[in-house]
């Protein structure tokens, strides 16, 4: 894939995909829960298996993270399953969020350059 087929905000380096289980809830809070979070800066792509009431989520991580999006679901009265299953799962894509976020913003360095004024002797 190359960028230009993913929505604006979303590099493909930092694209994480997730899927989570939420607690039943009224049909039309949750389409009012996807809908606002469709429309997040950095968000690729969301849909929801209502068989497995599980919402499947592909986002950039640098640009947005899990907490943002369930505090939007929250908002809408959609809460995240309880089970021990979710919650470790949960815990999981958060860590590998902020990895994905800190590294994004890292400047990368080696001790092994040499000194740009440094000239070379041969």
């Amino acid at each position: 894939m190359t960028n230009a087929e993913h929505r604006l905000g979303v590099s493909e380096v930092n694209l994480v995909v997730r899927h989570l289980r939420v607690e039943p809830v009224d049909q039309t809070n949750l389409e009012a829960a996807i809908a606002e979070v469709d429309q997040l800066y950095g968000l690729d792509g969301i849909s929801f298996d209502e068989k497995r009431h599980v919402l499947n989520l592909a986002y950039d991580a640098s640009r947005i993270c899990l907490d943002g999006i369930e505090d939007v679901l929250k908002k809408h009265n959609v809460e995240v399953s309880h089970d021990w299953l979710t919650h470790f799962k949960e815990g999981y894509y958060k860590f590998i969020d902020e990895n994905v976020k800190d590294n994004a913003s890292h400047e990368p360095w080696s001790c092994h350059q040499t000194p740009q004024d440094a000239s070379r002797k041969r």
